[in-house]
């Protein structure tokens, strides 16, 4: 029997292009990292945006990073920056420059929603007709910014309410896309998401 040890690098199918994770504290640490693992797995340049917003209750130490729920600090520490992603503030990335925009679940949307620097930002990126993905909470922020109005979406069942009484038509599935808006429900769906985000960024 021989046994072979094969070494590959990223795929190419996403070659070329760019997707940014914006997260602020508290986020579902698994619905950052699955989507930032697979798309760079595919050849996508991953850009995460941390936003020091809201309260940070573990507990709240001037300086502390932007930390998901589970402890995974941003900048990621078992990942070398500047290999499979780079680190960015909001105000550095251009809407222009990226092909798609993530936005994990848990607490980070509550704080993102209320911030008028990412509501714009969100707000551009639909305007050129960029890819727009959120999961669990994160629809939370289409809402704020108004982009669910009449579109089919999912998400975490507790935001169910809130999509529907924002025109939206909810639908009960992993995940879906409706034009270059794709939601998610929850993490045992990151499959499925992840899966329509690669499908749409192909398609160009």
């Amino acid at each position: 029997m021989v046994v072979k040890s094969v070494r590959t690098g990223p795929g190419t199918a996403l070659k070329g292009k760019r997707v940014a994770i914006i997260a602020s504290y508290e986020f579902e640490d698994v619905e950052l990292l699955y989507p930032f693992l697979r798309l760079s797995e595919e050849g996508a340049e991953v850009i995460i945006i941390p936003v020091k917003a809201g309260l940070h209750p573990r507990p709240a130490i001037p300086a502390k990073p932007v930390t998901g729920r589970y402890g995974t600090p941003i900048p990621l520490e078992v990942f070398k920056e500047g290999e499979r992603y780079v680190i960015k503030q909001l105000g550095e990335v251009s809407p222009d420059e990226i092909d798609a925009l993530i936005i994990p679940g848990g607490f980070s949307p509550d704080h993102l929603r209320i911030r008028e620097d990412v509501i714009k930002f969100v707000k551009e990126l639909h305007a050129r007709g960029k890819i727009i993905a959120a999961i669990c909470h994160g629809p939370q922020v289409l809402i704020s910014a108004g982009l669910v109005k009449g579109r089919k979406v999912t998400a975490y069942r507790a935001v169910k309410d809130d999509l529907i009484n924002a025109g939206a038509e909810f639908r009960d599935v992993p995940a879906i896309r409706d034009g270059n808006i794709i939601t998610g429900r929850v993490p045992d769906d990151l499959p499925e998401f992840c899966r329509l985000i690669i499908d749409a960024l192909k398609e160009g």
